[in-house]
């Protein structure tokens, strides 16, 4: 598994474990998070010694070629993610890191691949109410709303293509919105900034949700759909809770559980005054290489429509979620009610450009 220290990552390694895997090798370029909070390890000292964590970078050829030795399939999680990511890294990790994946698998006879996506190789600004990946079209050269999304729209087709049956077979999973306890980008930044925070907009608008446990379900039954002429080879997938909920309902939850004051008793701002405070921003940002958190794609991305039709992965891969939204938004909001000081160093690390840290949070 490349990616097995971060926030999905971890989880899909617990999830592993938990459902009876013999041995799991993680590559990642940062030890895990348990390791500085080890109240957030789930697992007992017998399931962690079943675990071999590799510190390496996938854009390494021989790193990736040499963890991938003597496993038998591969969950390549590892992205560069984030806002405030310098632009090369974004190509660095998840082009370059995708194709030594597929490489090391052909030269250790590895047959199955599962690679993590993103919704958002469709977007292209406009809203997305209700649709089935199959009825979208991934965004053009020069229509795509951020780097990230357009390095992996470029990782996907690498891994689609190599889908070679029986002897390399590959599927592309995607969530939407993850959230969960140990959440390091969506929440934190939120909470972080709640005392300044408005709400954009209407306010009206709805996203699918995806607690992290029902990813790293989805990843896993994905892998036992990899099987010479399963119609899911080779495809696109996208598993997320079962209900569209409206995003700033669930901020402003969010918000109010963490200490601060509903956004819905303060003045919501209109769209227009938020794109002209964000291009201004992304102006300044050129000339001084200070970076803002508003910025045009953030806007965007909070204010439009984000939910989507999941039945081709229940029809093709038999997928259920494995908790309601309630059951896992509850659990979050506990959860980071009792971890204040995570939200910090994660919001803090996000406008760093870098993921949280392990050694240094010590």
């Amino acid at each position: 598994m490349t990616g097995g220290s971060g926030f999905v990552g971890r989880r899909l390694v617990e999830m592993l474990v938990e459902r009876g895997a013999k041995r799991v090798v993680s590559l990642d370029v940062r030890e895990p998070m348990t390791k500085a909070y080890p109240d957030m390890n789930v697992l007992s000292k017998e399931q962690e010694s079943k675990v071999e964590y590799i510190l390496g970078d996938i854009s390494n050829a021989k790193t990736v070629t040499d963890a991938f030795r003597g496993v038998d399939a591969v969950f390549h999680i590892a992205a560069a993610v984030g806002p405030f990511i310098a632009q090369p890294v974004f190509h660095k990790v998840n082009v370059i890191g995708t194709q030594n994946v597929v490489d090391a698998c052909r030269t250790h006879n590895i047959h199955k691949l599962v690679a993590s996506s993103s919704p958002s190789i469709f977007f292209d600004g406009s809203s997305i109410s209700g649709l089935r990946p199959s009825q979208l079209r991934i965004a053009k050269p020069g229509q795509f709303l951020a780097t990230y999304a357009e390095t992996k729209a470029v990782a996907e087709k690498i891994v689609r293509e190599a889908n070679d049956p029986p002897r390399l077979m590959t599927i592309n999973v995607a969530p939407h919105q993850v959230y969960g306890p140990r959440d390091t980008l969506f929440l934190p930044n939120m909470i972080f900034s709640k005392d300044k925070l408005r709400i954009f907009g209407n306010g009206e608008n709805k996203v699918s949700m995806t607690h992290v446990d029902n990813y790293a379900h989805g990843l896993i039954i994905a892998l036992d759909a990899l099987e010479p002429g399963n119609p899911a080879l080779g495809q696109f997938y996208l598993v997320t809770d079962d209900k569209p909920q409206k995003l700033w309902n669930i901020i402003d939850q969010a918000v109010v559980r963490t200490g601060g004051i509903s956004l819905f008793s303060k003045f919501a701002v209109p769209l227009p005054v938020m794109y002209a405070v964000a291009y201004v921003g992304q102006l300044v940002a050129w000339f001084t290489g200070i970076k803002f958190r508003i910025t045009p794609f953030n806007v965007t991305m909070l204010t439009i429509d984000r939910y989507f039709n999941i039945e081709d992965a229940k029809r093709d891969l038999k997928y259920e979620p494995v908790k309601t939204f309630e059951q896992g938004w509850e659990e979050t909001l506990q959860w980071f009610q009792a971890h204040p000081e995570f939200v910090t160093m994660c919001a803090q690390s996000t406008v760093q450009g870098k993921a949280p840290d392990a050694k240094k949070s010590q």
